[in-house]
């Protein structure tokens, strides 16, 4: 599970990311990520806000099972890869329809060439 620091809750946050943030899809995933400036606007007087994660997971993906399923596996993913990305960073992870067949080394392949395009060639 993410902390609470960690996590991307606000409407604005989510479209901040979407619109003007960078986008690598894959073929179970989309992953947009917005490095942003070195403030956050929601924060009280933090000046370098830890990176943040938000997932999308449709109803095309599954029933109510698969998508809890497909976003706790996503969850679990990215808790794991925060530390490469920026502190500040917005990360949008929209599962795709094959996302609910995929295994867990599935999805984890795909976000980390995801991430790989985004950061610019930084690995796990």
């Amino acid at each position: 599970m993410l902390s609470p620091e960690h996590r991307l809750r606000r409407r604005e946050d989510f479209a901040s990311a979407v619109r003007r943030g960078r986008r690598a899809g894959r073929p179970l995933l989309v992953v947009h990520l917005r490095t942003s400036g070195a403030t956050d606007p929601h924060g009280p007087g933090e000046t370098v806000p830890s990176a943040r994660a938000g997932f999308v997971v449709s109803k095309a993906v599954g029933g109510a099972v698969i998508r809890n399923r497909v976003k706790r596996r996503l969850r679990h993913l990215v808790r794991d890869r925060l530390s490469v990305l920026p502190a500040g960073s917005l990360v949008v992870v929209r599962a795709l329809p094959g996302a609910g067949e995929a295994g867990v080394d599935e999805l984890a392949r795909d976000l980390d060439a995801a991430l790989v395009r985004l950061l610019g060639g930084v690995a796990r």
